[in-house]
């Protein structure tokens, strides 16, 4: 009897990755998802209540400006240094306490009296978020096959585009309805909901059973110990990634910010009816997000390369369609062209997202998607909207966006040079393996007796 116990299949909980049901990854990806969409909600509801609370606090345009920058700020100058945090004190503790701590902060906003409390509620939110994308991106990735990984980043950075929809649309009516404090407290709850699901569902030794039994390409195994974090700024392939599609989101970033006043000026349209019309456009940019990264995954499925040059037609496309659309006259033409536009201005991030990726350590995942975080929000988010308004003020905004798709062209430069580069980049990370590997394998046992003993 006790042979045939011994003989028998194993479990579906200690088997390896290819016995275990395939519900569980995607219940992780879904709380992932559903936490950034939350991520973004908490974020972006406050658009929706800005004219009352400038009338209700008589605040002034600039101080409106800074309830939402300061957010970005945070996330731009923390992105790295908490998903390093993340990598070494647990993926899903760090996960859960970012969770917690945006959604409270998002019911500080609610409890504010004051322009003073609120802008010290938005920055804990930006403290809460800062390294959400690269760390739950990194437990995300962690459940599926390589294969995967274009199409699900995709869909992760897509949620961003969906929460922004939801917090501004569900914002507005809930501010509407039952004032602008209950639009922040049901947004909070909506997190507080799916942080106490995912610390249900989720944890490290779980997810360590369901990896995948194949690595990535080029990836050392998980016997190969941390990698140094040094590794991710000595790769050139890996850099071109990183600013590359920091560069590109230059674009997707002005075109979240500026939307709405484009049409609010240049289309005779009021606010509500430009709200709503750069709400289908950013509806546009998270189907594209998630769709184009599916494509990539099946172009890049036997020739990951491929992926490279599916983030540069993305980019190419996106730059030809803006370029000539903000050129015409208004009408249908117009709109189709900056809606193709706008459909292919981010369907570049999960390509370049499944290369970064594919060019890490496993072990400091976080830590390279925190790195693109950072280059994200540098060179595209947060100086998109910026340089676009300084070139407003010179051109008009019509005349700003004109310029802007030609960001693109610096962004397939440097996609293009990545590209060239990925297999040194991925022979670098194979010897960052053989080293890591051979100094676990030679590490002295100190349990172990000496020679001279």
């Amino acid at each position: 009897m006790e042979l045939e116990t011994q003989e028998s299949p194993p479990s579906r909980e200690v088997s390896g990755a290819g016995a275990h049901s395939k519900i569980f990854p995607w219940a992780v990806f879904a709380l992932i998802f559903g936490l950034m969409m939350s991520d973004y909600m908490s974020r972006q509801v406050l658009s929706s209540v800005f004219p009352v609370l400038k009338a209700e606090w008589d605040l002034s345009d600039s101080q409106l400006a800074a309830l939402t920058s300061v957010v970005a700020l945070m996330v731009g100058v923390l992105a790295l240094p908490m998903s390093l945090l993340a990598d070494r004190w647990g993926r899903i503790r760090s996960v859960v306490l970012m969770a917690v701590m945006w959604s409270v902060a998002t019911v500080l906003c609610a409890a504010a009296s004051n322009y003073t409390q609120l802008l010290g509620a938005r920055f804990l939110i930006g403290f809460g978020e800062a390294a959400y994308a690269s760390v739950g991106l990194a437990v995300m990735l962690g459940v599926f096959a390589p294969r995967l990984h274009a199409s699900l980043s995709g869909a992760f950075l897509g949620a961003a585009f969906f929460g922004s929809v939801i917090g501004v649309a569900l914002g507005g009516i809930l501010a509407d309805r039952l004032g602008w404090r209950a639009a922040f407290l049901i947004m909070a709850a909506f997190g507080m909901t799916l942080v106490i699901l995912f610390r249900v569902v989720v944890n490290e030794n779980r997810l360590a059973r369901y990896a995948p039994d194949q690595p990535t390409v080029g990836a050392p195994s998980a016997v190969s110990g941390r990698a140094p974090i040094s590794s991710l700024f000595t790769n050139a392939s890996l850099t071109c990634a990183y600013v590359g599609a920091g560069v590109q989101f230059f674009v997707s970033g002005v075109l979240l910010a500026w939307l709405p006043s484009y049409f609010n000026r240049y289309h005779d349209m009021d606010a509500a009816g430009a709200g709503l019309a750069a709400s289908v456009f950013v509806l546009l940019i998270g189907a594209g997000t998630v769709l184009c990264g599916i494509a990539a995954d099946r172009l890049g499925r036997r020739r990951p390369e491929r992926r490279w040059s599916a983030a540069i037609a993305y980019a190419a496309i996106a730059m030809v369609c803006l370029m000539i659309g903000f050129q015409l006259e208004n009408g249908p033409i117009q709109l189709v062209l900056l809606g193709i536009g706008a459909f292919f201005c981010s369907g570049f991030s999960g390509a370049t997202t499944a290369v970064v990726a594919s060019l890490s350590h496993p072990s400091i995942h976080a830590s390279s998607f925190g790195v693109g975080t950072l280059a994200n929000n540098v060179f595209g988010l947060a100086l998109g909207p910026v340089v676009v308004g300084m070139l407003s003020d010179r051109l008009g905004l019509l005349g700003a966006l004109q310029w802007v798709p030609l960001a693109s062209v610096v962004s397939i430069v440097l996609l293009a040079l990545g590209m060239k580069l990925y297999p040194a980049g991925l022979r670098k990370l194979a010897s960052v393996q053989t080293r890591r590997t051979h100094a676990v394998l030679v590490a002295p046992d100190v349990h172990a007796p000496t020679a001279s003993a």
